[in-house]
């Protein structure tokens, strides 16, 4: 987006006066939770100029339209890994929907078929472990009280064309009311899985350029050619891929050795404790969602790190000189190439050019944007200052999901890296549609998100 469009687009963002969110409910996807409730735009930052941000040399103010970026190089809760070939199993840590993108069928080839939507349901537990659970644990769980439905799954993280990422094998006729709506809906996504296929979401797809109805190379202890069935997000934040739980253990993902669990909202706290005290030793219970409460007047937002999200006040900021280190650290990555899951220090994607400057500063991140977005108190955009973290919401089948990080620099002008084909860049900041909210780095509440999701 060149500068006059961008003029436009903050214009329109004041006009406006909203910030995109996922509305007031009392669950949130952990990702979303920090804009929860962040209220109305109060004012607008400086109009960018037609001269560059002060302190940054041969950046360009083309692309300002903030692009999706990594959903997830690393898990977002404990996974176990499945090494490639010989390797062992290893322990690890508005809302307007678009259609889910599914590859044609060959009308040669009978798709499997798969029983209706019936339901859909908000995923807010997993239980994983590194081994298979013990088959009586899912009917336990599901007997306790506040439960309304569970189900085993395998839950690993692979190789998806040469990147890590969470993926979970599924029965899509069960797992398919966990899903985003839009994905829960596409009969033809669930056949695609269920056809021995791998569903991946909207912003590995489009970011990592996967061939929708090709194959791509999925490795775990073996290495198999899928078929890209659909591009369609799970919901579930950092789970960027779906197959069958057959394929899934011929991958060598352990045989139910997870289950997502959907709970009733006033119970969620109690059935969480209740669960934690059924795992097995070595095994452990993980919070897919933030829980939003409300006491007197003052709204918080507790992450799954128990620490203060939006609207917290008191905040410590970053010290003024690692401030400083990050921005410069950033700006030193200009021009250099985006690439699905880059971390540094050569290629980078969105978040992982984030995480990067903040280590050059001494300062610990979580490594996705959604997560990221857990770091700090949330920022007015009239109260923007260089440093604070803009968030971005771009993936339209799951459109509450934070799927972009950029940097704030200043003086109406933003630092990101961008998508596939583009290099990191200084562009004007971008408050359209797409814009979810800014946040403002706290070190303790960034490195405890980061253990959180280690």
């Amino acid at each position: 987006m060149h500068l006059t469009e961008g003029r436009r687009r903050i214009a329109r963002a004041i006009k406006s006066r909203a910030i995109t969110s996922a509305g007031f409910r009392r669950w949130l996807p952990v990702g979303v939770a920090a804009f929860a409730g962040a209220g109305m735009l109060a004012g607008v930052l400086t109009a960018a100029s037609s001269a560059g941000p002060a302190g940054v040399s041969g950046a360009t103010a083309s692309g300002a339209h903030a692009r999706a970026g990594k959903a997830s190089a690393a898990s977002p809760f404990g996974l176990p890994r499945v090494q490639p070939s010989t390797g062992a199993v290893l322990p690890g840590s508005l809302l307007t929907y678009a259609a889910v993108t599914v590859a044609a069928a060959s009308p040669s080839v009978k798709q499997p078929s798969v029983a209706p939507l019936r339901r859909t349901l908000q995923a807010d537990l997993l239980v994983v472990s590194s081994s298979s659970l013990p088959e009586a644990l899912l009917a336990s769980v599901s007997r306790l009280s506040g439960v309304v439905a569970a189900d085993k799954v395998e839950a690993v993280r692979m190789k998806v064309n040469g990147s890590y990422t969470a993926v979970l094998g599924v029965d899509p006729s069960d797992f398919r009311s966990f899903a985003a709506r839009p994905t829960a809906e596409s009969n033809a996504l669930w056949e695609g899985v269920a056809g021995g296929g791998v569903a991946v979401s909207y912003t590995m797809g489009k970011l990592d350029k996967l061939p929708l109805g090709g194959t791509v190379s999925v490795a775990g202890r073996t290495t198999e050619k899928l078929k890209v069935a659909a591009f369609g997000t799970l919901g579930i934040g950092g789970v960027n891929a779906v197959v069958s739980d057959a394929v899934a253990r011929s991958l060598g993902a352990p045989e139910g050795n997870a289950i997502v669990i959907s709970t009733e909202a006033s119970d969620f706290t109690a059935v969480a404790a209740a669960v934690g005290r059924l795992v097995p030793h070595g095994a452990g219970v993980e919070q897919l969602v933030s829980v939003k409460t409300t006491g007197g007047s003052a709204a918080t937002v507790t992450t799954s790190s128990g620490a203060a999200g939006a609207g917290s006040s008191g905040e410590a900021e970053v010290p003024a000189p690692q401030l400083q280190g990050f921005l410069n650290a950033a700006k030193s990555r200009l021009g250099m190439p985006y690439v699905w899951g880059g971390d540094g220090p050569d290629v980078f994607d969105c978040s992982g050019l984030v995480q990067w400057s903040f280590r050059q500063a001494g300062i610990v991140m979580p490594r996705v944007a959604a997560d990221q977005a857990l770091t700090g108190p949330s920022v007015p955009v009239s109260q923007l200052e260089p440093g604070d973290l803009l968030f971005y919401h771009t993936d339209p089948t799951d459109p509450t999901y934070i799927s972009h990080v950029a940097i704030y620099i200043g003086n109406g002008w933003m630092l990101q890296a961008p998508e596939p084909g583009e290099d990191v860049q200084v562009v004007p900041a971008d408050f359209g549609s797409e814009f979810a909210g800014a946040v403002r780095v706290n070190p303790a509440q960034a490195a405890a998100v980061a253990a959180q999701v280690a």
